[in-house]
């Protein structure tokens, strides 16, 4: 299992002499540190909880599980973290072009938003009489429940939340520079911590 924490930088295009122009982003890695196993017994999981500068002053930590859904043995789980001892490094190098890789960051929080926009109501019609109303929800239920029903599709907060996006392609390694292109795109703003984890 392949994993580290990076720092996202922004879209920009290569290009690929088989797949013509690709649209990637750059994640900046800096070697990560490995602080702490935690097993099964001690722990009640398996995981490798790493550290990586955000700043000159503050760093950030994430914790990888190993032993995800009860789909590997004791035997996998101790070499696999036997790979990733405490103070070991994980760089770039970890990962190789044509890899699969989830990416997991904190989106774009855009506070409080009307339904037409968080949830991609179509709205009132924009004839006679409707002035003040157009982008309004509509009904929000029957008489019966007399109150409105858990998870019901309103306004409210939308973004800042943990967005995960599967099977993303690493097109690019850049183990000098401590760089990754991964094609498509990545949650959250420039600058942001995101984590990137072997699709397998």
């Amino acid at each position: 299992m392949k994993f580290i924490i990076g720092k996202k930088l922004g879209m920009t295009t290569l290009f690929d002499e088989a797949k013509g122009a690709l649209n990637v982003t750059l994640i900046a890695c800096e070697p990560n540190t490995v602080t702490l196993n935690r097993t099964i017994g001690k722990d009640g999981h398996a995981a490798v909880q790493v550290e990586a500068k955000k700043t000159a002053r503050k760093s950030v930590r994430a914790e990888f599980r190993i032993d995800k859904a009860g789909k590997m043995d004791a035997e996998e789980i101790a070499k696999e973290l036997g790979e990733h001892p405490v103070a070991s490094e994980i760089t770039v190098s970890a990962f190789q072009v044509g890899d699969k890789v989830h990416v997991t960051g904190v989106t774009k929080a855009k506070g409080f938003q009307g339904v037409v926009k968080r949830h991609g109501f179509a709205g009132q019609m924009t004839s006679h009489g409707r002035k003040h109303d157009i982008r309004k929800p509509g009904s929000i239920g029957a008489t019966f429940p007399e109150h409105v029903m858990k998870g019901k599709r309103m306004a409210g907060r939308m973004g800042g939340n943990d967005f995960t996006v599967l099977n993303l392609s690493v097109v690019h390694v850049d183990e000098a520079e401590g760089l990754i292109a991964v094609r498509g795109a990545v949650p959250g703003v420039a600058g942001r911590i995101v984590r990137i984890v072997s699709a397998k």
